[in-house]
């Protein structure tokens, strides 16, 4: 029985559901970067960002090579990248918003005084 679209998705978001992920993508919409980078910028136990870049790889979002004794990551395609540069305007909008309701309520409350 296929896996209904709605929750694939789901299940797609909720990988990404993790802030060492978020993260790691971010760096590496730069360009490749070793693990030791990625560790001195993240700082989480070697064993954490191993597990959350084994997630990364799994999912198809990172792929993996080796560069001597380093293993360098990068982002497995263009759509990576995009897809956070729209969580980015998204987030931005509904900041956005919030505070011209903050400042909303602000002038009210300065009004009522």
């Amino acid at each position: 029985m296929p896996v209904p679209l709605y929750q694939a998705k789901a299940e797609f978001f909720r990988m990404l559901g993790h802030p060492v992920r978020i993260r790691v993508l971010e760096l590496l919409q730069s360009g490749p970067m070793p693990v030791r980078d990625l560790l001195v910028e993240i700082e989480v136990e070697p064993s954490a960002l191993s597990q959350q870049l084994a997630v990364l790889r799994r999912s198809g979002m990172v792929c993996s090579m080796r560069e001597g004794s380093a293993v360098v990551y990068e982002l497995a395609g263009g759509d990576v990248a995009d897809l956070l540069w729209a969580a980015r305007r998204i987030l931005t909008e509904v900041l956005a918003g919030r505070n011209e309701l903050l400042a909303e309520l602000r002038e009210a409350e300065v009004a009522a005084r």
